[in-house]
């Protein structure tokens, strides 16, 4: 049953252009689908059940996951048995009749413009920083919050893809789907000054591949080197939220809205291929609405 794994997610690479990111949480989920079939003396996908992929669902709720990781678990599962089916490997997918669990939607954090300016305003120059590091780091958090893409899409991000004549961005995301996002004069200048006082002493030819946003070893940056950046900066302002790389993508969203921007504009510069998950930030528009009429309105 581990071979049909490695096939489903040699299809998902190939044929959906998968991210990496995608690759390895799929390949945990389906493990462990896999692992808790073999509990049950399952040897034979077709002789699973809906029961079956009922009771791992229970299962994992019952290990403590959250109901957003169980339904990601489900999603994996489902994709794996649909293609089983195409494949001719099963006759059905046992996951058709299984209700996944329902989520509700929480607000994501969103900082105010005056706590983004603060961030935006941390790194300096500091005397042994001999490759003008804060430069770039001050780059990196102006493109975050001017354009409002995700750390994935900031971590492969081009030179070439900065059009500054244009004011725009070139973006790849989910599905290598491309997209074009407006950029300010603000972030196009820190991202110019970043190139010539810092990325041409990060340069290593060999290792580059044109990426924008290079670490001391001249290779692109990492996740997690990007989320300590901001978690350092966030932390010398004293805003007391939990600041993380994809709270300047949700800021960026809720201030557009606040400002009076059509929502289709900003779904398109999200990235979203549906409106609803960009609808959730017209729920944040309205929690400030109502802040404002409570903090002003005479009877608020």
């Amino acid at each position: 049953m581990n071979r049909y794994c490695s096939q489903y997610l040699h299809f998902l690479s190939l044929e959906k252009n998968a991210s990496p990111n995608t690759l390895v949480s799929y390949k945990l989920d389906i493990t462990r689908y896999l692992q808790f079939l073999e509990s049950h003396k399952i040897v034979d996908l077709n002789q699973v059940t809906g029961d079956h992929a009922a009771q791992f669902l229970v299962r994992l709720h019952n290990d403590g996951l959250s109901p957003r990781s169980v339904k990601r678990s489900f999603s994996a599962v489902k994709g794996f048995h649909k293609f089983l089916v195409i494949d001719g490997i099963t006759k059905a997918n046992p996951t058709d009749a299984v209700t996944p669990p329902k989520l509700g939607r929480s607000l994501p954090g969103v900082l105010t413009q005056d706590e983004v300016v603060a961030i935006l305003r941390q790194p300096k120059p500091a005397p042994q920083d001999r490759r003008a590091l804060w430069v770039r780091d001050r780059a990196i958090l102006e493109t975050l919050y001017a354009t409002g893409m995700r750390v994935s899409e900031l971590l492969t991000l081009r030179q070439t893809d900065v059009q500054e004549d244009q004011g725009i961005v070139r973006v790849y995301g989910k599905g290598m789907k491309e997209r074009l996002i407006p950029i300010g004069r603000a972030a196009l200048g820190w991202i110019d000054r970043y190139r010539k006082q810092c990325r041409v002493l990060l340069l290593k030819h060999h290792a580059s591949q044109d990426v924008l946003f290079l670490n001391v070893r001249g290779t692109p940056m990492t996740r997690m080197a990007i989320w300590k950046i901001v978690q350092t900066y966030a932390r010398q302002t004293g805003v007391r939220k939990e600041v993380h790389p994809h709270t300047f993508r949700h800021s960026f969203a809720t201030h557009l809205l606040e400002g009076g921007a059509d929502l289709r504009a900003v779904q398109e510069m999200l990235g979203h291929s549906d409106i609803s998950t960009t609808q959730i930030y017209t729920h944040i528009d309205r929690e400030y609405l109502k802040e404002v009429h409570r903090t002003f309105h005479p009877r608020g």
